[in-house]
């Protein structure tokens, strides 16, 4: 009996060398040969460190001075279809910014992406932000007084970050992204001028348990904070993007209330 535990031990410890080489293969080869985010940045800027940074900036048509939003990309990194979502929304009269947050990295594979997000640094993600924002507040046509920020999954938590972290910030979007649940954790939009804060999350969503999207509205009000929570019934994860929107439906309904969102709080502004 031992000496077929030992076998069905070993065959095991075979196949999880297997699963990590070819995981580790496959990370290889998209690093090497997947896309690039040159391939649809367009604007470069300095970070803290001296780093150069780049990212899609999208503007409508028009002299301005217009509204503008940061748009973080989720954990796949600055792909093409953030930059569509860019555009969508430039169309409707914001200058937007989608940065790069993972310093030239993208992919398509989860577990590429799995990886990127927990090896990149939020504290150098948080400055490079910072440094997103420098740039796009000084953009020709760009009204600095009416900025806001917003960001999916892995995006939107970071969007929630930046807007704890920076005082001009004048609305913050966070679509099923990381949450506080802290009432005092909520720095700058804590403060008397701080811009509301809009949540957009999945019922059916298994990496943002509803638990914790009732967490995140509760330490909202409770911190006194303009906000507003919503919870899209029957939608998953990340259910906001170009073809959802387009097909219509919940996608579409989240999309439109983006809009009317900032519409009452940057454009109004």
């Amino acid at each position: 009996m031992w000496k077929w535990i030992r076998r069905l031990l070993i065959g095991l410890l075979i196949v999880l060398i297997l699963l990590v080489v070819g995981i580790a293969a496959l990370i290889g080869y998209d690093s090497a040969f997947g896309a690039k985010v040159a391939d649809v940045a367009n604007v470069r800027y300095p970070a803290a460190d001296g780093t150069e940074l780049v990212g899609y900036l999208a503007q409508p048509e028009g002299s301005g001075p217009f509204p503008a939003m940061l748009m973080v990309h989720e954990w796949w990194g600055l792909n093409a279809e953030i930059v569509e979502m860019a555009e969508k929304l430039a169309a409707q009269g914001y200058v937007v910014l989608a940065p790069d947050t993972y310093r030239g990295s993208v992919t398509s594979l989860v577990p590429r992406a799995i990886f990127l997000r927990i090896t990149t640094p939020e504290d150098r993600v948080d400055g490079d932000m910072q440094a997103a924002y420098a740039f796009l507040a000084a953009q020709p046509g760009v009204d600095a007084a009416r900025i806001g920020v917003m960001g999916f999954c892995y995006g939107g938590g970071v969007a929630l970050r930046h807007g704890v972290d920076n005082p001009a910030i004048r609305a913050t979007i966070n679509l099923y992204g990381d949450t506080i649940a802290d009432p005092a954790a909520f720095g700058a939009l804590l403060e008397p001028d701080a811009g509301p804060v809009l949540g957009i999350f999945g019922e059916r969503d298994t990496q943002i348990p509803l638990s914790e999207v009732q967490a995140f509205d509760q330490a909202l009000e409770a911190a006194g904070i303009v906000s507003t929570v919503s919870i899209y019934p029957e939608m998953p994860h990340a259910f906001v993007n170009p073809a959802g929107i387009a097909a219509g439906g919940a996608p579409r309904e989240a999309w439109d209330q983006i809009l009317a969102f900032l519409d009452d709080t940057l454009k109004a502004a």
